[in-house]
């Protein structure tokens, strides 16, 4: 399994892009919604249990998201797309500084 992957749901027009570890389990991902690709998530399964640790976890998925819970061999439904992590950290950048920016 590659460790950098996309999927489309077409039912909402979102892709979906997932950096995994060697248990398919997600570490970060991104969602891009719409023809304009606007990024609506950018989450880190670290960042995230930072966040439930300190109590904070409501602010972190306000703003960022959450990260898939099921590891990807257990998906159905799916079919992913390998990226490369060039690919993948250009689109992961672009989509945090998008949402960083936004106001609280």
């Amino acid at each position: 399994m590659t460790p950098w992957m996309r999927c489309h749901w077409g039912e909402e027009d979102v892709w979906f892009l997932f950096e995994v570890d060697t248990e398919g389990r997600v570490t970060r991902q991104s969602e891009l919604e719409g023809p304009g690709l606007t990024p609506i998530a950018a989450a880190s399964l670290v960042e995230w249990q930072r966040a439930c640790a300190a109590g904070r976890l409501g602010d972190y998925d306000n703003r960022f998201g959450l990260t898939a819970e099921l590891p990807v061999p257990e998906w159905e439904g799916h079919d992913p797309q390998p990226l490369t992590r060039d690919e993948f950290e250009e689109v992961w950048e672009a989509a945090r500084r998008r949402i960083a920016a936004r106001p609280s």
